[in-house]
């Protein structure tokens, strides 16, 4: 079994845009790539088999906090990890659980050795360290597992955003030595990212993008970005952060974002996104389709008859109609949500495969300027 490699296909020339392969040893990732969120071993709503047929995924994410809390790693490690706990045969990547626990602002507290908090289940205490995180990730199983750090809020002043970020590269060391000193769980490689930080500061950016860089790791990520900061800030440090990256190893934005989000930090130089937004808001009805953003609570959907999106090649997008599965959501059927999350989910797969065929082409730069206000406008 082999670590994972990248090969890049082609460079665009009017943008920084790129077609490459990831292979692992579940299988190969064409990117561009976007990334379902299968928070708890499942992406919600969702199916295995209709993140296969219909979304055509060809990665998913798990969430390491909410796995190991439950079901827990005694009933990950009996099943097999969680490709044969869940029945995904695809690669999977676990983030590290850290945004997860920083968000319990109130239950938790951070220190060098790591962050004690408590389980929003049942309350019980826990201490999640560099080292343990690697090893509940290396039980869950994923072909890609991330760096146990810290992800800043949104603002943070200057001297915290710093603290945080020399912690999370000294986590970082931590993190590189106990998975070089730990063997892979299941018969395959598993393979361990970084991940950059700095906040909004330039300096501490660009000093967190060479210190990961520098640990040449098999793909990088960039962490702490569409934490609610407008979106030429998000943009900015995505380009700053992808200029020093290095070029041979995929890059990985975490949590981005909207269809329009993810076509502009194509352009930047990012090869991997993950979003929990196709799913969410399409249980909250909103859907993102090829002519815009449609609200298919709204009346104007009561007698349309026409396909939820009949621009790309998914089949319950074509199958069922706006009035439909208004009269779903309307009726709180479940059916409703699970057309609403598929169809989402296979809008943005459709999205970067037409990217990377338009890299392939030469032609992204004016295709994605094209269609980027066309994916805004309301319906």
């Amino acid at each position: 079994m082999a670590q994972l490699k990248f090969e890049l296909a082609y460079q665009d020339t009017a943008s920084s845009a790129r077609a490459g392969t990831i292979t692992t040893d579940h299988g190969t990732i064409q990117t561009p790539i976007f990334m379902p969120v299968g928070t708890a071993g499942t992406v919600k709503g969702v199916t295995q088999q209709q993140l296969k047929n219909d979304v055509q995924a060809q990665i998913i994410l798990g969430n390491t906090y909410h796995l190991y809390l439950r079901p827990g790693l005694d009933v990950l490690s009996t099943a097999g990890g969680l490709h044969r706990f869940n029945g995904w045969d695809r690669p999977i990547l676990t983030d590290s659980g850290g945004y997860q626990v920083f968000s319990l602002a109130g239950t938790r507290k951070i220190t060098e050795e790591g962050v004690v908090f408590r389980s929003h289940i049942d309350g019980s205490k826990h201490l999640f360290t560099p080292e343990k995180v690697m090893d509940i990730q290396r039980i869950i199983g994923a072909d890609i597992i991330m760096a146990f750090d810290e992800c800043a809020p949104y603002p943070s002043d200057y001297n915290y955003a710093r603290k945080s970020m020399e912690m999370t590269h000294r986590w970082l060391d931590r993190c590189i030595k106990h998975f070089d000193n730990t063997p892979d769980r299941y018969g395959y490689t598993q393979n361990l990212f970084p991940i950059v930080q700095g906040n909004m500061y330039e300096d501490l950016r660009k000093i967190s993008a060479e210190y990961i860089a520098s640990k040449e790791a098999p793909g990088n990520a960039i962490g702490g970005l569409s934490v609610g900061e407008p979106e030429p800030e998000m943009y900015h440090f995505t380009q700053l952060c992808c200029e020093i990256l290095p070029v041979q190893k995929p890059r990985y934005l975490m949590g981005v974002g909207t269809p329009w989000n993810i076509l502009e930090c194509i352009a930047l130089g990012i090869d991997m996104f993950d979003c929990v937004m196709p799913t969410r808001n399409g249980r909250n009805a909103m859907l993102f389709t090829t002519k815009g953003v449609v609200n298919i609570d709204n009346k104007k959907w009561e007698f349309d008859q026409s396909p939820i999106d009949d621009g790309i090649d998914c089949e319950i997008s074509q199958f069922y109609s706006k009035s439909y599965l208004r009269h779903l959501m309307k009726s709180k059927e479940l059916l409703g949500l699970t057309i609403a999350s598929v169809h989402n989910l296979a809008f943005y797969l459709w999205l970067v495969k037409e990217a990377r065929k338009h890299i392939l082409a030469g032609d992204f730069l004016s295709w994605k300027n094209e269609l980027v206000p066309r994916l805004k406008q309301k319906c």
